[in-house]
């Protein structure tokens, strides 16, 4: 289910909507065709930066970062500079990305030049996960030849003057990877493991370059706005979380999937076009953005609604609009365990705090679902969390430390229960 003035999946309902004779029947690269025909040089490419300023398209990969403050960071320089788009869909209940890339892969390939162009980035590179393989990895390769065939990528684009060279590179399954700068690192053929900042990936990103690095459905979303507008961009959402975001609704609902609607929609909304909880269960808790954001209870997301402020206020985040639903019954003990082994297996080992700590609360939890915690086990479990959040090279540690805190802080019952019952869940 899209909505109507959908930005990412504007073809989405043709056959073959990934070929490229299908995206441009709906107006696909035209936006980047008469770039290529204006006067290239840095007032046309300010002027796109500004566009996007205006428009107040905000980064999709989690932290909502202004996308056109972030493109204006990149230094008017001479060097060689660098566009990488970050594909690597990892977060935990996330799987809209995937979906651009398989269905509409043009869409990022034309929102990546035009930001390239913007930036005077001549060579961009797509990031993507290393489970999209099978899946969507042969598609956005195919779509990439078709763009190189139609002479819309490369040297003198369309004898234009303009120069964008764009590779995809396929990742090794690392959710680190997902981290801009272990990105960087991974592509360079090193570890995935994250660097300090500063330097910011702007100064000194792949190969030491000038670099910006901005999520697929961000990129995707640039051709539409070049195309129809800031002020139709903001005329969905909210004045500060503006447009549409896609939503990957899983959990105990009737229709998961992904749903492109304006920010700022009711939570009541979302979950009503979800098809509503599954076997008409109370709606018990919600991960509004994926696994790394912390969990609200039912009744205080039920008057939230779906963008950067509100949730941030009800003491959560939109992160990467992944909404985990959460029906009565479940035990949320055993919910934060699975999640805790999942950071204590997927950290890349470089901080102390990470590396010791995730392994702890992976094990105290353990103990506690087996029957041999003890209520002070609690106690240490917050206070590793709190040990590990902002003590680590990148925000890692908080996504780990996050699910730990919020969850004792919301199901401490559940949590003292299994312990004075020996490992026997309130939910059974």
């Amino acid at each position: 289910m899209m909505h109507e003035n959908s930005i990412c999946f504007s073809n989405i309902n043709q056959p073959e909507s990934w070929k490229i004779e299908n995206y441009m029947a709906s107006g696909g690269y035209l936006q980047w065709k008469k770039i290529l025909q204006g006067q290239p040089g840095d007032k046309a490419r300010q002027k796109i930066v500004e566009i996007i300023k205006t428009s107040g398209l905000r980064g999709r990969g989690g932290a909502g970062f202004p996308t056109g403050l972030k493109w204006s960071f990149m230094p008017k320089t001479t060097e060689q500079k660098y566009l990488v788009c970050n594909s690597d869909e990892s977060e935990p209940g996330t799987c809209h990305d995937r979906e651009i890339l398989k269905l509409n892969p043009h869409a990022v390939i034309e929102g990546m030049a035009i930001a390239g162009f913007a930036m005077d980035a001549t060579v961009g590179y797509n990031y993507v996960r290393g489970e999209f393989i099978k899946d969507c990895y042969p598609i956005v390769e195919f779509a990439l030849q078709e763009a190189y065939t139609h002479n819309l990528l490369g040297k003198n684009i369309l004898g234009s003057g303009v120069n964008f060279d764009l590779y995809n590179f396929l990742g090794a399954g690392a959710y680190i990877c997902g981290e801009e700068t272990g990105l960087l690192e991974s592509l360079e053929g090193k570890q995935g493991k994250p660097r300090f900042k500063p330097p910011f990936p702007a100064k000194f990103g792949v190969y030491g370059m000038p670099t910006t690095v901005n999520n697929t459905q961000t990129l995707a979303s640039v051709p539409k706005i070049i195309e129809q507008g800031t002020e139709w961009y903001k005329s969905m959402g909210t004045d500060k979380s503006p447009g549409t975001n896609i939503f990957s609704v899983t959990g105990h609902v009737n229709k998961p999937g992904n749903y492109e609607l304006p920010l700022g929609i009711p939570f009541a909304d979302l979950l009503e076009r979800a098809g509503g909880m599954l076997d008409n269960k109370k709606l018990k808790a919600v991960i509004p953005g994926g696994l790394s954001t912390k969990v609200l209870p039912g009744d205080v997301i039920a008057d939230c609604t779906m963008d950067y402020e509100s949730l941030a206020s009800a003491g959560s985040a939109l992160g990467t609009g992944a909404v985990v639903v959460i029906a009565e019954g479940t035990c949320m003990v055993e919910l934060l365990k699975r999640s805790s082994r999942f950071y204590y297996v997927e950290n890349c080992g470089q901080c102390t705090p990470c590396r010791e700590g995730t392994g702890w609360l992976y094990r105290l939890l353990q103990k506690i679902t087996q029957g041999k915690g003890q209520e002070s086990d609690l106690t240490l479990l917050v206070d590793v969390a709190n040990r590990i959040e902002g003590n680590t090279i990148c925000a890692f540690g908080d996504a780990a430390a996050w699910p730990v805190q919020s969850f004792i802080e919301h199901y401490y019952s559940e949590f003292e229960y299994m312990i004075n019952n020996h490992g026997k869940s309130i939910a059974a």
